[in-house]
Formats: C-alpha cells, structure tokens, sequence
C-alpha cells in the first residue's frame, strides 16, 4: 500500500492517507478489532475510535487512520498498512 501522511494536533498525531480509494466497512472493522481485544471508544457512520498500543487511533471508511499520540513517520505507515490490510 502507498500512503502519504499528515502531521495533526500540534503534531502529536500522524494520518496516513492511503493512496488508494477505499470503502472501509466499519461494522466489520469494529468487530474485528474487538475479537482483538481493543477498546472501541466511539463509532458512527464516519468514524471509529479506538485503543490500541497505548494510542487512540481514527478510522476513516476512506482508509485513513490518524494515530495519537504518534510522531513517527514511517511507524504510523507500517501500523496502518497492517491494520487496513486486515480490514480489507
């Protein structure tokens, strides 16, 4: 997967944005990271928010994912490569 990132939150967050357009299911994706023991913290139609790590991580249907706190970039590419590669 290719991504570009985005620095957020006075640059305590990462996004990576996949260069892919992707259609993220999100109900799938909730009961999947539950089965793996994360904590859902909110979900609606466009978001779902997580623990995972010791990070609060965003998933977007479009296959963004926004890890906080994080300043690495090439571990939010990896983490999220992981991730969306599950959910797909």
């Amino acid at each position: 997967m290719r991504f570009t990132t985005a620095r957020l939150c006075g640059g305590e967050a990462l996004m990576a944005i996949s260069a892919d357009i992707l259609d993220i299911d999100l109900d799938k994706a909730e009961r999947i990271l539950k089965e793996e023991g994360c904590t859902i913290k909110e979900k609606s139609d466009m978001i779902l928010v997580y623990e995972w790590e010791g990070k609060e991580v965003t998933l977007y249907p479009q296959g963004k994912v926004m890890y906080l706190p994080q300043k690495d970039r090439a571990q939010c590419i990896a983490d999220a490569t992981r991730l969306l590669e599950k959910l797909r």
